[in-house]
């Protein structure tokens, strides 16, 4: 099973889950006055498949979580499961994004 996400939990007063595209780790997208940095700790996560991702997801909503979901196919998944409406996410540089607070 490929592992397409990387996937990284803060755990502060609350959980802040960070989820992206594996190919967009450690890219810093730019567009006009708007940017995604993606180079630092922040999303530097392990490798996880879509099925860890969404098992990882289903524990993450029984916290006080945050999900910041940056990519192509995180942005896809979350949708899929219902975490995600499409009103709610955004791009820069054409790299879809998405903020949720629960």
């Amino acid at each position: 099973m490929e592992k397409e996400f990387l996937v990284k939990i803060h755990k502060i007063y609350r959980w802040v889950v960070a989820i992206c595209d594996k190919e967009l780790g450690g890219l810093k997208i730019e567009e006009g006055n708007k940017q995604l940095d993606l180079s630092g700790n922040f999303f530097k996560g392990e490798p996880k498949s879509a099925d860890e991702l969404k098992e990882i997801i289903r524990d993450s909503l029984s916290e006080d979580s945050t999900f910041n979901i940056i990519g192509k196919k995180s942005c896809q998944l979350c949708k899929e499961i219902g975490l995600i409406e499409e009103t709610g996410i955004k791009t820069i540089d054409d790299i879809p994004y998405a903020l949720i607070l629960l």
